[in-house]
């Protein structure tokens, strides 16, 4: 089985946000009817490929922040206390993962409107090169201005602006950190402090959307980038169908979601037959557009044999981030006369919502018998049905 490879995300929000002109922290100010560092939160919590997320604020809002995730169902976002530089707080929640940590992404609270498929893309430019930053070519010519006198006009196709997220291998990360706090050294991100090593940097296109809001004018677009994105997208939510059948067969283990269910017979199957996460995979695919599982994983290919359906499942879940598609919740009901599912329910629905990257009370399962009546009541075999909502954008 292919493990696949996790992220941790450091997310400093320990600013006071004096450009804004706000009471108080920018990062507690509503976004869309809720506090901005929420959504930002959030928007890597429901990555399936975010494994953990520090966040690093203030130690006078530690309290306040706890609250304000433990209400949203971010639980287990763990908090550290930010230092008096943004590069102190970063340098912060990297201390604060597990040293086992192998990729991650330092990300601004104060950009909310970061979108999954840059998440992705970022993370799979980061396993290949080590060291990624992400961002846009600059628009606009710029000037290099000294003393209110324009010295110099570089070439702007060799400009970029850059974002977050900044993605590393973490020894990277904190090897660099650690050498620019050994000399006081303060760059004004942390690709800065990679280069400042001489380690090369790569860059990944991000998106002009992916805002920094630094001041009040940088709150009003992005209010409007929010009301825009339905209409953008031509109506930004998706439904998916999928259903599923296989017959019992000998000697073969039953596996239900991810799940081994004791049982004398599995299910056939060119795969490891999971009925339930095949019904899944084909309303997950049928929301996006994209056909179903027999097109993208054929029974005639050998290299199916046998799969694990929840790495597939993945597969699946990597084509719809490439299309921008975000899963809200799914509902799976599985038709079985035999086994008897109630007591499996919770770590079937435990490793789904993992995969998925949702709360649990987002993946729903359901067993259900046919009252003895077909090929289910006759137990011959095993069906699921699922529907899945989804956003686009």
């Amino acid at each position: 089985m292919v493990h696949m490879e996790r992220l941790a995300v450091v997310i400093p929000a320990a600013g006071v946000g004096s450009r804004m002109h706000a009471q108080t922290n920018k990062a507690l100010l509503n976004l869309g009817g809720e506090p901005m560092v929420l959504r930002t939160v959030r928007q890597f919590w429901q990555h399936r490929a975010v494994q953990g997320i520090v966040l690093a604020v203030r130690q006078d809002e530690m309290l306040v922040l706890r609250e304000l995730l433990d209400a949203a169902g971010l639980t287990t976002v763990q908090l550290c206390v930010g230092g008096s530089t943004r590069q102190e707080s970063v340098h912060n929640g990297l201390q604060a993962l597990p040293a086992s940590t192998r990729w991650v992404a330092v990300h601004d609270a104060a950009r909310p409107l970061v979108d999954a498929a840059t998440i992705s893309e970022g993370f799979t430019a980061v396993q290949r090169w080590g060291a990624v930053g992400v961002g846009v070519p600059v628009k606009d010519t710029i000037k290099v201005v000294e003393t209110g006198v324009i010295k110099e006009t570089p070439d702007r196709t060799r400009l970029w602006q850059v974002q977050t997220p900044q993605l590393f291998a973490y020894d990277l990360l904190l090897r660099a950190h650690e050498a620019a706090a050994a000399t006081g050294w303060q760059g004004t991100d942390d690709c800065s402090l990679v280069e400042r090593l001489g380690e090369p940097v790569y860059m990944v296109t991000g998106r002009y959307t992916n805002i920094k809001i630094t001041t009040p004018e940088d709150m009003l677009v992005a209010q409007a980038l929010l009301a825009a994105a339905p209409a953008q997208n031509g109506g930004s939510a998706l439904v998916g169908f999928g259903y599923d059948v296989h017959a019992f067969a000998e000697d073969r283990p039953l596996i239900l979601c991810g799940t081994v269910i004791p049982h004398t017979v599995g299910l056939a199957g060119h795969s490891d037959a999971d009925v339930a996460v095949h019904a899944l995979m084909d309303a997950l695919l049928g929301a996006a557009g994209l056909g179903d599982i027999g097109r993208h994983f054929p029974d005639t290919d050998a290299a199916y044999a046998g799969a694990d359906s929840m790495e597939l499942l993945n597969q699946v879940l990597q084509l719809l981030a490439r299309e921008r598609i975000t899963v809200n919740n799914v509902d799976i009901t599985i038709a079985a006369q035999a086994p008897k599912l109630a007591p499996f329910m919770g770590a079937m629905q435990e490793r789904l919502a993992g995969a998925l990257s949702l709360p649990p009370q987002r993946v729903n399962i359901k067993a259900t018998t046919t009252e003895k009546l077909g090929f289910v009541g006759r137990r011959e075999g095993m069906a699921a049905y699922a529907a899945v909502s989804c956003s686009a954008g």
